[in-house]
C-alpha cells in the first residue's frame, strides 16, 4: 500500500466524511443533484481541478481535470451522487461520489511526479437515466485510458458482469365508447395492454434463464363503463449480451405488434429511459484493484456475485477498460435500496469504507501510472475482446 497516498488521504479525511455525511443528509433525485454536483465540484476547484460543469447536456453532470505536465496514462474515477425516492441515499451513492473524489485529489498530487492525467467524471442519474451513456457516446472517454468506480456494498465483491437492458414503452391508441350501451362501436387499447402481457408470459418459455422481462400497465383507462381508448406498458427488458437482448427486443416488439392488430389499436413503441449494455470488467485491472482493496481493509474480497441488474457503467466498458467492484460497510445482509443501507453510510463503518476504498481506488491509479507491465496489459486485454 502507498504510504504517500495514505498521508495524502489522511489530510483530507475529515472534509471527505463531512462531504458524504451532507449527501445523505440532502438526497437529491437523478439530474435534479445541483448542491451535490456543488459539494463534490467546490472540493475538487479547492484541489486545483479544471471543472466544467453540464457535460453532454446534463446540468449536473461535470468533469473534472488535473493535467501533469509529464506525460502518462488518464485516469478516470467516476462519481454516482443521485439518491431513491423514498429512501434517500439507499443504495450509497454518497458513498460512491466522495470516494472517487477522495482518490482524484489523493493520486492528483503525486502526478506532478510521476506524470499522467486525473478526470474525476460526475455522472448523475445512475438509477434511471445514466448519464454515462451519452458520455459514453459522445466521445468522453476518448482520451481516457482507465475507468474505475467503486460502489458499497454488504461485504466486498470483485467487479462482476451485468444485464444489458432496454426500457420500452408501449402506447396503445383506440377508440372510446360507452362500454354497455355501445361497446361494438368501441376500440379497447387496454386489451392490447392485456395481449401484450400475455404474449409476453408465452414468450418466458423459450428464452434462457438470464432474460429478464418485467413491467407495469402505467395507464389503463378512467371508468369502468368508458371503453379505453388508451393504454400504456412499460417493461424493462433484460440480458446477459447486448446481442441477445437485441433479438429478445424484437421479439416483444412483434408481439407488441400483434396485438395491436388483434384489437385494431395503433401501436407507438418508445424507448422512456436510456439503454444500459452489459459489463465487461477487465480482469487485469480488476486483480490490480482487488489486491490493493485486500490491502487496505485487511478483508478478502468475495467472488463477483450473480447480478440481474443493470449499470450504466456498463456503457463505459465497452469504449475503454473499466471496472465495478463492490467494498463491504462490515454488515453481511445489508440489502441495499432500503433506508437501513443509507443509515449504515454514516456510521463509523461507512466512514471507514469512505477512506479506504478512496485509498484502493488511488493505489490501483498510481499502480497504472507507474507500472508499464500492467498498463499494457489492461489494455491489451481490452482490444482483444
Amino acid at each position: 500500500m502507498n504510504e504517500q497516498l495514505s498521508i495524502k488521504l489522511k489530510k483530507i479525511e475529515s472534509q471527505l466524511i463531512g462531504m458524504s455525511d451532507h449527501l445523505y443528509e440532502i438526497p437529491e433525485l437523478g439530474d435534479q443533484e445541483f448542491q451535490s454536483m456543488k459539494v463534490l465540484t467546490d472540493f475538487l476547484l479547492n484541489h486545483d481541478f479544471k471543472v466544467d460543469i453540464g457535460v453532454v447536456n446534463r446540468p449536473t453532470a461535470f468533469k473534472a481535470e488535473y493535467k501533469s505536465e509529464k506525460q502518462g496514462p488518464t485516469i478516470a474515477y467516476l462519481a454516482e451522487y443521485d439518491a431513491l425516492p423514498g429512501v434517500g441515499h439507499g443504495c450509497g451513492h454518497n458513498l460512491i461520489g466522495t470516494i472517487s473524489v477522495g482518490a482524484g485529489v489523493a493520486l492528483s498530487k503525486l502526478v506532478d511526479e510521476i506524470g499522467g492525467s486525473i478526470i474525476v467524471l460526475g455522472t448523475p442519474a445512475e438509477e434511471t437515466n445514466g448519464a454515462k451513456v451519452p458520455m459514453s457516446e459522445q466521445g468522453i472517454f476518448d482520451d481516457i485510458d482507465v475507468a474505475m468506480i467503486l460502489h458499497p456494498s454488504d461485504q466486498s465483491y470483485e467487479s462482476g458482469e451485468s444485464l444489458a437492458m432496454d426500457a420500452l414503452q408501449f402506447a396503445f391508441s383506440g377508440k372510446s365508447s360507452h362500454a354497455a350501451a355501445s361497446p361494438e362501436k368501441g376500440i379497447n387499447a387496454l386489451d392490447s395492454v392485456i395481449q401484450l402481457f400475455n404474449g409476453i408470459n408465452a414468450l418466458r418459455e423459450h428464452l434462457p434463464p438470464d432474460v429478464r422481462i418485467h413491467g407495469i400497465i402505467s395507464e389503463g383507462g378512467q371508468a369502468a363503463n368508458v371503453v379505453p381508448d388508451y393504454a400504456v406498458a412499460q417493461f424493462y427488458i433484460r440480458a446477459k449480451e447486448r446481442s441477445y437482448l437485441n433479438q429478445v427486443v424484437q421479439k416483444v416488439k412483434n408481439i407488441a405488434e400483434g396485438a395491436s392488430i388483434m384489437t385494431g389499436a395503433t401501436l407507438e413503441i418508445s424507448n422512456y429511459e436510456l439503454s444500459y449494455d452489459d459489463m465487461h470488467t477487465n480482469q487485469a485491472l480488476s486483480k490490480a484493484f482487488n489486491n490493493n482493496l485486500e490491502k487496505s481493509t485487511n478483508l478478502p474480497v468475495l467472488q463477483a456475485k450473480q447480478s440481474y441488474g443493470s449499470i450504466d457503467m456498463g456503457n463505459v466498458s465497452h469504449v475503454v477498460p473499466a471496472i465495478h467492484p463492490y467494498i463491504g460497510l462490515n454488515r453481511p445482509g445489508l440489502v441495499a435500496h432500503t433506508k437501513e443501507f443509507a443509515d449504515q453510510t454514516i456510521t463509523a463503518d461507512g466512514h471507514r469504507t469512505l477512506i479506504t476504498g478512496a485509498l484502493a481506488l488511488a493505489c490501483t491509479g498510481y499502480d497504472i501510472l507507474t507500472d508499464l507491465d500492467l498498463f499494457k496489459s489492461i489494455k491489451d486485454e481490452f482490444q482483444s475482446n
